[in-house]
């Protein structure tokens, strides 16, 4: 049995016959009088394994969360969580599972130690019960135990939900976007929290629009406008990248990445932080072709260099085919 397993599911918010999609899966797409069928998302997760959903906002994230924590109903397919089939057994699965939703949703006006408690009580048990699964996490927020959730830190809020999430002891652990808008120490911190986790046996399954956080996963599915691009270990999916990559600077960047989108030996360039990350079609194209190019145009100080891919690159290259 593992602890969750999916199968062909699909979610349309908008009605059949409307023409519009929002949601997971593959809508049907008509082609004159034929029309193919509609075809979900298929996955499944293996006990103690962090699983990580990546993808940018829109791309059907939540929704995916949602039915598998059974607040909302898929339209087709099936899903089970720790064995239970998310319509027939949706409460066996409340009772085993722990979500923390991408908007932090815990009582403001309570204290972190009377939400923590409230929880607790929810799923009838007791903080010292299970404390011994909160306890790295708990001591860090201990000091503010007496402060209203509102008035903590971003960081702060990710700790507290988490730990309401984990008080029940539960054996899968479902976390939607847990480290957006939260700083870069306090995303590393709770990422090490996490391990700690997967170490107590405990399937994770999170979600992220943080490409460089699906390097922390143990699998991770690339998803964009409700469908999987790619299912495997980051360092797979990475190494099937197979083709020459280069980042590309010069003084007029902006005007820099039109000019290398019309050279076109050049397959595809998208900005990446401060440089252009650029493939090309055939590898007798040189960087000492495309410097003499960009030097005849008019751009001066262009470095050229050859780079490994990241989760990224490979994102941006399989979106392309979607």
């Amino acid at each position: 049995m593992l602890p969750i397993e999916v199968k062909n599911l699909y979610k349309n918010y908008f009605p059949a016959k409307s023409g519009k999609f929002a949601g997971i899966g593959n809508p049907v797409q008509h082609s004159g009088e034929t029309a193919t069928v509609e075809t979900g998302l298929s996955f499944s997760v293996s006990k103690g394994e962090i699983f990580g959903i990546i993808g940018p906002d829109g791309a059907g994230k939540t929704t995916l969360f949602r039915i598998l924590t059974t607040l909302i109903l898929a339209d087709r397919g099936t899903a089970t969580v720790d064995g239970f089939d998310v319509v027939k057994e949706y409460k066996e699965i409340r009772k085993r599972v722990g979500y923390m939703p991408g908007k932090f949703s815990l009582y403001q006006d309570l204290t972190v130690q009377e939400n923590l408690n409230f929880f607790a009580t929810v799923f009838n048990t007791t903080i010292a019960e299970n404390y011994y699964l909160i306890k790295d996490i708990y001591q860090q927020i201990e000091p503010f135990k007496n402060r209203r959730a509102a008035k903590l830190s971003g960081g702060m809020k990710q700790k507290l939900a988490l730990c309401c999430a984990l008080i029940h002891k539960p054996s899968v652990l479902f976390l939607d976007e847990p480290t957006t808008g939260v700083d870069a120490v306090s995303r590393k911190e709770f990422w090490d929290m996490l391990k700690q986790l997967k170490n107590q046996g405990i399937t994770i399954l999170v979600s992220t629009p943080y490409m460089d956080e699906a390097n922390l996963c143990d699998r991770i599915a690339l998803i964009q406008n409700g469908q999987f691009l790619t299912i495997d270990t980051p360092a797979k999916i990475v190494g099937q990248f197979g083709k020459t990559l280069w980042t590309v600077q010069s003084d007029n960047m902006s005007r820099l990445l039109l000019d290398l989108r019309a050279v076109k030996q050049i397959e595809s360039c998208f900005t990446f932080g401060d440089s252009h990350h650029v493939t090309i079609l055939n590898d007798q194209f040189t960087k000492t072709d495309l410097h003499k190019i960009l030097h005849e145009i008019g751009h001066t100080n262009v470095e050229i260099n050859e780079i490994n891919p990241t989760i990224e690159d490979c994102f941006m290259e399989l979106s392309k085919h979607s």
